[in-house]
């Protein structure tokens, strides 16, 4: 059967769509700046959370400065309404304004350009020593009070000290850190009559030297003994106490004690009791070393 010429012709139109039905990518890159904004926004609360209320106030002076003039006139500017030389149109230019600036000489200039000390100089400058000096005080406090921290320490730690840390006294006095190495009853560092120090005296001495070792101040050694039972101080007594400190300063050198430290060695014998309530006490026999207070060194004026 054969098809007729007359019948229409219908063309269909197929209309593809891309990416499945959505809206493409364009909502990717909002979303991306939105939570970019949100990121700058929590890290600004973050720095005004965290920033001090000085660093604020600058931070706000350096956005408004406070140089910058209200006025639109000629006279808010740089130049303040003058001109740059004589011959402008004011004749008050930048050298009135340097001669009104310019703060007026001290009356005590020497010829060579330098002013003589104003009468307030001195008291700065007594000022200022006495701060020195009471800086000074104040470390050599500290390190007298760690020195006796760590002789008690170490009598503490070490087994053949322990026994004897009721031997050793330390106190701070008018002069410096005072070591006394005292007597006790049945407990002398000395034998009687001697003046070389025994195994006790010894081993007290070398945990006294370690202590000093660390410090520069010089070192007073004086020797002293009890009163005798007759109440008299016996010319003995003056050679003993004098001897036993020597053989101490002598033994302190040789565990490392510098011999250009030693400022002074005496004998006092019995006039310094450190019991004077009872002055035949063992107590009283006692070698005595102070790390001396060091007077500052000043400049000089």
């Amino acid at each position: 059967m054969a098809l007729s010429s007359d019948a229409p012709i219908m063309i269909k139109k197929v209309k593809k769509v891309v990416g499945g039905g959505h809206h493409g990518g364009a909502w990717k890159v909002a979303y991306a700046d939105f939570v970019t904004a949100m990121m700058a926004f929590f890290l600004l609360m973050w720095l005004i959370n965290t920033t001090s209320p000085e660093q604020k106030r600058g931070i706000a002076d350096y956005f408004a400065p406070a140089s910058v003039s209200e006025t639109t006139s000629g006279s808010g500017g740089i130049l303040g309404g003058t001109a740059l030389g004589d011959d402008g149109a004011k004749s008050s230019g930048s050298m009135s304004s340097v001669e009104q600036l310019a703060p007026e000489a001290p009356p005590n200039v020497k010829e060579t350009g330098q002013s003589a000390k104003s009468p307030g100089a001195s008291s700065l400058d007594q000022a200022s020593e006495d701060a020195l000096r009471k800086e000074l005080q104040a470390r050599e406090e500290a390190a007298f009070a760690s020195a006796s921290q760590s002789l008690r320490q170490a009598l503490q730690d070490m087994p053949e000290l322990a026994e004897l840390s009721k031997q050793i006294m330390i106190d701070q006095t008018p002069e410096g850190l005072r070591i006394q190495l005292v007597d006790q009853e049945g407990r002398s560092m000395f034998k009687e009559g001697a003046s070389a120090p025994n195994d006790r005296a010894r081993i007290l001495l070398r945990a006294v030297t370690r202590v000093i070792n660390q410090l520069p101040n010089r070192i007073s050694i004086s020797g002293h003994t009890n009163m005798s039972p007759n109440g008299r101080t016996a010319s003995a007594d003056w050679k003993m106490s004098s001897d036993r400190a020597d053989a101490s300063r002598m033994l302190m050198q040789g565990f490392g004690v510098d011999p250009d430290r030693v400022y002074q060695v005496a004998g006092k014998a019995n006039s310094d009791p450190l019991y004077p309530d009872d002055p035949m006490l063992a107590g009283n026999r006692r070698i005595s070393i102070i790390l001396l207070r060091e007077a500052p060194v000043l400049p000089p004026d």
